[in-house]
């Protein structure tokens, strides 16, 4: 007699799944819930083809095999109208019902596009989302809460039934940034901005992750979500405010160097450029932000005079710095700060005054109309510029 248990050896296999949870299909999050239910509809609409072809697979192999003689053989049959009808009208209809539903929940669900409710019985009336600002680290998460002047690493914490506006950036490659229980996955890549809405309708802790590779330490790049009430809330925030330890930009460079299952921390006072410099690309000293790089290329560029815009690298170790010219490694210096480029481009002429092909010819001389020549960046900024030496012909 053959033991019970021996009969559900075949059972241990399973075991295993005993310790996974089914986040993505249990959300706690308005969003979470509206893919969920985005999913189970397409896996639905996609059995009515696959359940019936896996049984008539069995039902085929069982009717027509070799020892069956009662099965009808016709070795001349190759067609039949009701058959290609069932094989081919079946499937396209089940073709448009699913490009319809995912048409649909792509615009719908578009991770840019603010909520239009909180749940399915609350709308969002007039409720501010809260802005976090999200920047993927190696191999680390920081969030930014500029309204609230805090920030926290490998930590976030937001209110219950209150929109979330995640502005995300990268500081080396692109990650990706997911709390399953919440809202869907949306990279984050250096030198770029991505926006995430979400909203978490039920209190608790939840987990958050990096869910695409990005080196040796990704495996500890999660974090805690924490959901929490308005009071719950306003005390993380109080708690963190105290804490004393300011994140300005020498603590941000400090932060971004490689490390490895960070443990939680929180800033009671954030540069409030901070985020918009890690997205230009400028946070250390000396370093051009894209921004104004990008104002200054749209305008004609700074010319020649340009060349000798540099300034030599502190850290030679950062990047692969290219000599230009016979000039030693450099990096291009900022002339002004991304405020002061926000106000140079509000009064920009809308007419420029053609450029002065000449080239540029000793010290002294008059710079080439350009950026310079149109007076869009203050003089006290362009005395910053050096000039090319005395009598040299570029």
């Amino acid at each position: 007699m053959t033991h019970p248990f021996k009969r559900l050896c075949w059972l241990s296999p399973l075991l295993p799944l005993a310790g996974c949870e089914a986040v993505v299909l249990r959300p706690s999050g308005d969003i979470a819930a509206r893919q969920a239910h985005l999913l189970v509809q397409s896996t639905l609409l996609m059995l009515i083809i696959i359940v019936p072809v896996m049984a008539l697979t069995v039902w085929f192999a069982w009717r027509y095999r070799a020892s069956n003689r009662k099965a009808t053989y016709n070795p001349d049959w190759d067609h039949s109208t009701k058959l290609e009808l069932v094989i081919w009208a079946i499937p396209l209809l089940i073709i448009v019902c699913l490009g319809a539903l995912t048409w649909v929940g792509t615009h719908l669900l578009d991770p840019y596009r603010p909520l239009d409710r909180i749940s399915a019985e609350t709308p969002v009336d007039n409720r501010q989302p809260l802005q976090v600002q999200v920047v993927a680290m190696d191999w680390k998460w920081l969030f930014i809460y500029p309204e609230q002047g805090v920030a926290a690493v490998n930590e976030l914490a937001v209110p219950v039934d209150r929109p979330v506006e995640f502005t995300l950036t990268s500081t080396s490659v692109m990650n990706a940034f997911y709390i399953p229980a919440m809202a869907g996955m949306i990279y984050a890549m250096p030198g770029m901005q991505t926006t995430l809405h979400g909203v978490f309708n039920e209190a608790g802790e939840y987990q958050g992750l990096a869910s695409h590779y990005s080196g040796h330490g990704f495996s500890g790049m999660r974090f805690k979500a924490r959901a929490l009430d308005d009071a719950g809330f306003d005390a993380w925030v109080a708690q963190a405010q105290a804490g004393g330890e300011a994140l300005d930009r020498a603590r941000y460079l400090n932060l971004e160097k490689p490390s490895e299952n960070v443990p939680p921390m929180t800033f009671a006072q954030v540069d409030p450029q901070l985020f918009s410099r890690v997205v230009n690309m400028c946070v250390e000293e000396g370093r051009m932000c894209m921004a104004e790089m990008m104002a200054l290329d749209a305008q004609g560029g700074l010319g020649l005079p340009g060349i000798a815009n540099v300034a030599a690298l502190s850290d030679p170790g950062r990047g692969t710095p290219r000599p230009v010219l016979g000039l030693p490694p450099f990096q291009v210096s900022g002339i002004c700060t991304v405020e002061e480029l926000d106000r140079m481009l509000a009064s920009a002429p809308a007419a420029p005054q053609p450029r002065d092909p000449s080239p540029l010819r000793g010290r002294g001389l008059d710079a080439p109309q350009g950026i310079l020549g149109l007076g869009l960046i203050p003089n006290r900024l362009t005395q910053s510029v050096p000039q090319v030496g005395a009598e040299q012909n570029l």
